[in-house]
């Protein structure tokens, strides 16, 4: 139908090789056509974008939305973190399912998909945490690749006796991703190291006081050495 289609008129298209004066149609969300004078059917809504760059919608592959941590619960949900991403030309968002103590992988995946569909203002996908290491992990993630297209999964290397995977669990954890064909991420810190100057952080912080702050006290630069 008419409304389905969109052309985009006199605009400079940015492709990842070069800048090219070109317009676009767009049918049923896909690309059908590039070029000039582009012979298109009758009734379809017209943008001129004479002046301005044409280019395609990012991917935030990094997004924190509804993230339970320490007590604490980030800003955004997945309606207002998604919109705001629209505004800024960002079309796709890779968020985190991580899950409670106690919770699977699957029951993890499945609890942001039921929170994130209902609210969602574009296309998203999930990686998934793995914060601890069983046969039963093992056997979540090979069915979230399968059966769920889950292409990554993220391990930790901070974060002690809440997050943080030892180093056999995290071998196995690779093993794992190579077998299904899934990405293996990692938030590569010294948890051990970091942990013992973190208690003294968290006496000391109170509210009000910028957080970022704390970071030099937490991460002296002897840590930064090992990176």
């Amino acid at each position: 139908s008419a409304q389905n289609r969109l052309l985009i008129k006199n605009g400079k298209v940015v492709n990842d090789d070069e800048l090219i004066d070109s317009d676009v149609y767009i049918e049923d969300g896909i690309i059908r056509q590039m070029g000039r004078n582009l012979i298109i059917p009758g009734g379809t809504r017209t943008i001129d974008a004479r002046g301005k760059y044409v280019m395609p919608g990012g991917i935030d592959p990094h997004t924190h939305f509804e993230f339970e941590f320490m007590g604490t619960k980030s800003v955004d949900d997945f309606y207002q973190g998604t919109k705001a991403a629209v505004a800024g030309g960002t079309t796709m968002i890779i968020d985190f399912a991580v899950p409670r103590k106690e919770e699977s992988l699957v029951e993890a995946y499945e609890r942001y998909r039921q929170s994130a569909d209902e609210k969602v203002c574009c296309d998203y996908a999930l990686h998934v945490a793995v914060t601890s290491w069983s046969p039963k992990v093992r056997e979540d993630m090979a069915t979230l690749a399968k059966d769920h297209g889950v292409g990554s999964f993220k391990m930790f290397m901070a974060y002690r006796d809440i997050f943080m995977l030892r180093d056999p669990e995290l071998i196995e954890a690779f093993k794992a991703c190579k077998e299904i064909g899934a990405v293996a991420m990692v938030h590569a810190e010294n948890g051990d190291l970091i942990a013992e100057p973190m208690q003294g952080v968290y006496s000391l912080e109170k509210p009000g006081i910028v957080r970022d702050f704390f970071f030099t006290l937490k991460n002296p630069g002897i840590f930064m050495e090992f990176y």
